[in-house]
């Protein structure tokens, strides 16, 4: 096992069983968000684009209140007891949901719908974010360099099989019924982690970069982030504590976190843009939902093996040579280019030819870097502000993109008008991608040279 990944990572022997977990955790995940992504877009699509911003709305409104449950679970129980309650409790949704879809009249449903597309926007964001700081919980900043990639490509073959397994059955099942598959992919998740080697994250020589002689790592540099802390392994399983209100305030006091928010409004403020243009041109495209259900998932299907081919051959290596500055810059680089051809020629073939290749990039380049942004977080703020960025400051973004580009419409713009507002936003991301780079080259060190102090005293 260790040849045949060695030629596709650089894992090391102890890594295997902690890499094969995260494989399988990552790839459940995504497949059964895939499965059901379809059919959320598809209710966006029939309730037509003026429903949109308000359904953003009621989707920023239950994240912050679910924000605020997670917290408080967080701060009592240990990793392993809470993260498979949150994804059972994911599971016992999707019953409800497929109950009342098969037991109400087709009136009530509607809004039965419009409850589905706003859990189902709280629902991937919260079992992706789960699942990644769990990932930045138990592998160290140079062991995500070079594993993240590759833990990445078992979350883009499950979002490979999911729109597989919608495409295909849509027209036989119906889509009510593809909501138990989900449901049934998600059991996983839980055992991935009760089976994750528990002394894995508290190994004293897990990585080459920990076990590197204090005299062979730089002194001079830059201050600690009050976010940062490094030598806590020793409490892994123990309940992380602290108020429901530490995610935000630790969030407010970094400006290490609040670059990473800069950078995650800036990506979802974009992505509404252009999924408003997609909405938008498809719903007038089809008239049936199945077919255009079906389009959706043939649509992913394309994206996440673009995905997984930019992730098996380019990702890692980008990462460990040219660092985590430049990896996450190419997505809004391929966004500024984007939208500045969509300016010029706002066609519904060169749009589709720019969601896939910005999704692509997104999954593939930007999403494994940015999670390596987190893992020189204290273990709360892997948690509680890592959810609270992840969750609630995205779905602000889209808030913020939603009502813009309503307003950007109001005010008489079209697809070309709203492109070129676009392009300034993204070259303020690049700037952004190259801080964020930087500062966490330097909080590496900082927190490397903490463990060795705590190793050498113990």
């Amino acid at each position: 096992m260790k040849r045949i990944l060695g030629k596709i990572v650089d894992v090391r022997p102890d890594e295997l069983r902690a890499l094969g977990l995260a494989f399988v955790f990552n790839f459940v995940v995504l497949g059964s968000y895939y499965v059901v992504r379809p059919i959320r877009d598809d209710i966006a699509a029939s309730g037509g684009i003026e429903t949109l911003p308000w359904m953003y709305t009621g989707t920023l409104v239950t994240m912050l209140v679910a924000n605020a449950l997670f917290s408080a679970i967080v701060a009592r129980m240990s990793r392993r007891r809470f993260i498979p309650i949150a994804y059972r409790f994911f599971m016992a949704n999707l019953v409800i949901f497929y109950v009342l879809m098969h037991t109400l009249t087709p009136a009530q449903n509607i809004w039965v719908g419009r409850a589905f597309y706003v859990w189902v926007s709280v629902f991937n964001l919260f079992v992706v974010t789960l699942f990644w700081a769990f990932m930045t919980d138990v592998f160290n900043s140079e062991q995500a360099k070079r594993l993240f990639a590759f833990i990445s490509v078992g979350g883009s073959i499950g979002a490979i099989v999911g729109p597989i397994i919608t495409a295909t059955l849509v027209h036989k099942l119906g889509a009510a019924n593809l909501i138990l598959v989900t449901a049934a992919m998600l059991e996983a998740a839980p055992w991935c982690v009760k089976f994750f080697p528990a002394e894995f994250a508290r190994h004293p020589n897990r990585s080459q970069a920990e076990s590197t002689p204090p005299s062979k790592v730089p002194s001079k540099v830059a201050p600690r982030d009050p976010s940062t802390v490094a030598g806590d392994d020793k409490n892994a399983e123990q309940p992380i504590g602290g108020g429901i209100l530490a995610g935000i305030t630790h969030v407010i006091r970094s400006p290490y976190l609040l670059g990473i928010c800069g950078f995650v409004l800036l990506y979802t403020v974009t992505t509404t843009f252009s999924y408003f243009q997609q909405t938008e041109i498809t719903g007038h495209q089809f008239q049936d939902r199945n077919e255009r259900t079906a389009s959706f998932a043939q649509l992913d299907l394309v994206l996440n093996t673009l995905t997984l081919l930019l992730q098996l051959l380019i990702t890692g290596h980008l990462m460990k040579r040219l660092g985590v500055g430049v990896t996450l810059v190419t997505m809004p680089v391929l966004s500024m280019i984007g939208f500045v051809a969509l300016g010029f020629a706002p066609t519904l073939a060169l749009l589709a030819v720019f969601q896939v290749a910005r999704r692509a990039t997104n999954f593939g380049f930007s999403r494994p870097a940015r999670e390596v942004l987190f893992t020189v977080l204290r273990r709360g703020d892997k948690y509680k502000a890592k959810s609270l960025i992840d969750t609630f400051v995205y779905r602000s973004g889209d808030q913020i993109g939603a009502w813009s580009y309503s307003g950007l419409r109001a005010l008489g713009l079209e697809l070309t008008g709203i492109s070129f507002v676009a392009v300034p936003l993204t070259a303020l991301w690049c700037v952004l991608c190259f801080w964020l780079g930087k500062k966490q080259s330097e909080l590496a060190l900082v927190q490397r040279q903490e463990m060795q102090k705590t190793a050498a005293t113990t």
